[in-house]
This record gives structure tokens, C-alpha cells and sequence, in this order.
């Protein structure tokens, strides 16, 4: 890598220094872990295939490590950071770094923000752990021009999303995210490369969304409330798992037949194909 190359990007002792200048302290609170080594930057950009021109937003920028590395291919960053300190800088270090560089930075809280500049094509993040599966669903129900990503979550929780139905990690994050895409992991991270280092792995989870949603929303709400109740209980039939949805074990188990779904079947045995067929049984019950 040349000398100004190296230069585009943030390295361990540049990232401390912004931390001291800001008075920043990484907290567990808001799963602040910052990633200090350029190579992986790189990699998670590469991974995700970004290229000159696109529309890229970034959940919880930090000081800037990935946004620097997006910002290096041609595209364009909306960054979404709720801790102001560090959303006042970023413009600052960006225009440091790489002069001219086409980023909006917006102060607001990733949960709470339904509206972006523009019409950001890619997601791609280092998430906060404690937060990372909410925000990831909640930016692909309010997107929907977000056709893919890449985003490092903590592994076992990347795992769980990319895990496909009779996996014993399978379970509802894993439902709720095929309701939007295919999901893959793409790669384990060395906890090395964050400061401060983290007491968890951390995986690369990719995706692609799907050309259309599965069904609507109505269907889409009675699906999520669906997979919620089959997992709060995932060890017991769905005839007893989702009896509290639908109002007992026999209306339950009326509502699993006319889907085609045996009463008797587990939460972890059903795709999102599946749920949403017993969701349209019970809606189309509800109106008749």
C-alpha cells in the first residue's frame, strides 16, 4: 500500500488522538468497539462490493474508520450517529483525510430515523452489538431502496441471522431477517482489530434483498407476531406455542391445518414461507 494510500485512512494512534480531542471515552453503553487496523476497513468494503457512485449509509460511524474506507471507492455516505461529539467531528476528519469527499453525516438515533438524504442503496456498519439485529430490521423495513449490505455484528449473532430453519440457532431474528433477503456470513473478525478489544468474535454478515417483499405489511406484522410467540416457546408444538396468538390450542391448531402446517411441527421447523402461510390462515379467519 503506498505511503498516500495509508494516509486516506484512520490507524491506532490517529483514532486515539480523535478519542483524547473529543474526550471520548468507547462505552458499552451506546457497544462502542472502533475498528483501528485500515486492512480490515478495506476488507468489509471489499466485501460489500461497494463501487464509485454508490449510495452508501453507515449506522453508528464512530470516528470514522469505515466511513473513510467507503468514502475512499467513490461513493457516497450517509452516516447515522447518535452521539454528537462524534457526529460534529466526522465532517472535520473526512475533509482531513479526503478533501472534498461526498458525506452527510445525520445526528440522530439509527432506531428512531425513517427518513435519509437521498436514496442510499447499500447498508454497510459496524454495528453496535447490543443493538445490531433491531437496527438492521428496522433500516430494511423503512429503506426499502437498500438492496445490500454488509454489516459486523458480534458472531454469534451474526450467526443466528444467517442460520436457515432446523438449525439450533435458527430462531427469530433468522425469520425476520428472510422476510427482507439471503443472508450469508462472510468471514469471522479478529478481535484485534477494535479498541477497545472486545470480550466477543465478530462476524461479517452480508445480504441481498429480496426484488419483492414476501407479502404485505398486515401480512408482514401478523408474520413477525407469529415467529415471536413460536420462538418465546420453541421447545413446545406450535398448537401450544402460538395457542396465545390465536386464541387457544384448537383455534391454533385449525389455523396450522388450513395453512398446511402440522400442529405438532417446532418454530424452528418453519421458514418464512411457512409462517407467513399460517399468518394469511389466521388472517383470513379473522375476516371471515
Amino acid at each position: 500500500m503506498s505511503e498516500d494510500a495509508a494516509a486516506r485512512l484512520l490507524g491506532p494512534a490517529e483514532i486515539r488522538d480523535l478519542a483524547d480531542l473529543l474526550g471520548v471515552t468507547p462505552t458499552k453503553k451506546l457497544g462502542q468497539n472502533f475498528v483501528i487496523d485500515a486492512n480490515t476497513v478495506r476488507r468489509i468494503v471489499r466485501v460489500a462490493k461497494i463501487e464509485p457512485g454508490d449510495e452508501v449509509v453507515e449506522v453508528g460511524p464512530g470516528l470514522g474508520s469505515l466511513t473513510l474506507g467507503l468514502l475512499e471507492t467513490g461513493a457516497s455516505v450517509v452516516a447515522v450517529e447518535i452521539d454528537r461529539r462524534l457526529a460534529e467531528q466526522l465532517p472535520k476528519t473526512v475533509e482531513l483525510m479526503q478533501p472534498g469527499a461526498p458525506l452527510t453525516v445525520v445526528h440522530d438515533d439509527a432506531l428512531r430515523v425513517v427518513a435519509l438524504p437521498g436514496q442510499p442503496t447499500r447498508l454497510v456498519a459496524n454495528l453496535p452489538y447490543n443493538i445490531s439485529v433491531p437496527v438492521l430490521l428496522h433500516f430494511l423495513e423503512h429503506f426499502p431502496s437498500i438492496v445490500s449490505g454488509v454489516v459486523m455484528v458480534q458472531a454469534e449473532v451474526g450467526q443466528r441471522v444467517a442460520a436457515g430453519p432446523g438449525s439450533k440457532i435458527y430462531g427469530s431474528p433468522s425469520v425476520k431477517a428472510a422476510w427482507y433477503g439471503e443472508w450469508h456470513t462472510a468471514g469471522q473478525v479478529s478481535r484485534q482489530v477494535f479498541w477497545p478489544v472486545p470480550n466477543v468474535d465478530s462476524i461479517l454478515v452480508g445480504f441481498t434483498r429480496h426484488p419483492a417483499q414476501p407479502g404485505t405489511e398486515a401480512e408482514r406484522l401478523a408474520t413477525f407476531e407469529l415467529v415471536d410467540a413460536a420462538f418465546q416457546q420453541r421447545r413446545k408444538m406450535l398448537r401450544q406455542s402460538l395457542s396465545t396468538v390465536l386464541g387457544d390450542t384448537q383455534a391454533a391448531t385449525a389455523v396450522l391445518e388450513r395453512a398446511g402446517v402440522a400442529p405438532t411441527a417446532r418454530g424452528e421447523e418453519l421458514g418464512v414461507a411457512e409462517f407467513l402461510a399460517v399468518a394469511r390462515a389466521a388472517l383470513a379467519r379473522g375476516s371471515e
